[in-house]
């Protein structure tokens, strides 16, 4: 990585390397060098959390499809990453398909969305679609019907871009099925923690309420950000904020070793 480090200095080299996308998965993961940057993320380190724990499919979900940009990166980013590190992938999508519905209240910030927004073009989204599945209509009776279907892979990474808070509090109930229905941890995405200053983002309000709600009525279940990520990357993107994990505290398997217990980790050797 020290080369890359030294060449990422350089003022051009991260616009060419976005455009001629050298390297392996693992490496473009670390650098950012995908379309979407935070959903490689998620997807790749869920991927490998499977494989510690013996895990050989996962489902990678986008709340909030729209034009379908955002989940035809998904699939791409999920096919490249099932080969690279070996568990499958499946690619779930949600979304109304007619925009979004009316706002229920203040909660649900219409000063900043309001309905019909976001519109799908539902036949050219197919035509680019190759693997992902598209689910169709309200989060509120999709999301509990897909998941009473009981024949998912273990949920490892969501998108949420829903906007509201009502439709995020309904997309959080993926949280809520057995165990077998996630991995201990799996990778958040929250594209709306955030907005301009017009906006004026609180806790109060939108996914942070969602959030919020979702926490204080989930006992041993949690969603929380990933705290100093930052340490973790090459460089800051504008995305890391916006990274959290949701956490089943009494998994069967949160408790599993998944860093490799080598010497340097270690203060005598093994």
């Amino acid at each position: 990585m020290g080369l890359f480090n030294q060449l990422t200095r350089l003022p051009f080299f991260m616009g060419l390397w976005h455009r001629f996308p050298f390297g392996g998965v693992a490496t473009r993961v670390a650098y950012g060098i995908y379309p979407y940057p935070h959903y490689a993320f998620g997807v790749y380190w869920s991927a490998v959390l499977a494989v510690r724990l013996k895990f050989p499919r996962i489902t990678a979900i986008e709340f909030g499809v729209a034009g379908g940009r955002g989940l035809h990166a998904l699939e791409q980013v999920s096919v490249q990453i099932e080969r690279d590190v070996g568990v499958g992938i499946d690619v779930v999508g949600f979304d109304t398909g007619a925009g979004m519905p009316a706002p229920t209240d203040y909660r649900d910030l219409p000063h900043i969305w309001g309905q019909r927004f976001y519109k799908m073009e539902l036949d050219k989204l197919r035509a680019k679609l190759t693997k992902a599945k598209l689910i169709l209509g309200d989060v509120r009776e999709t999301t509990p019907e897909w998941m009473q279907k009981g024949q998912i892979s273990p949920i490892g990474f969501v998108a949420f871009d829903l906007d509201y808070y009502s439709s995020t509090k309904a997309a959080l109930q993926v949280f809520r099925g057995p165990e077998t229905s996630h991995l201990p941890r799996a990778i958040c995405y929250f594209d709306d923690v955030a907005s301009n200053e017009l906006g004026c983002m609180n806790e109060y309000v939108g996914e942070l309420l969602a959030i919020k709600d979702f926490n204080a009525l989930s006992g041993d279940r949690k969603v929380c950000r990933i705290e100093q990520l930052r340490l973790c990357r090459h460089r800051w993107e504008n995305w890391q904020d916006r990274m959290y994990a949701f956490h089943n505290f009494s998994h069967s398997s949160y408790n599993s070793l998944v860093i490799p217990r080598t010497t340097h980790l270690t203060q005598l050797p093994l």
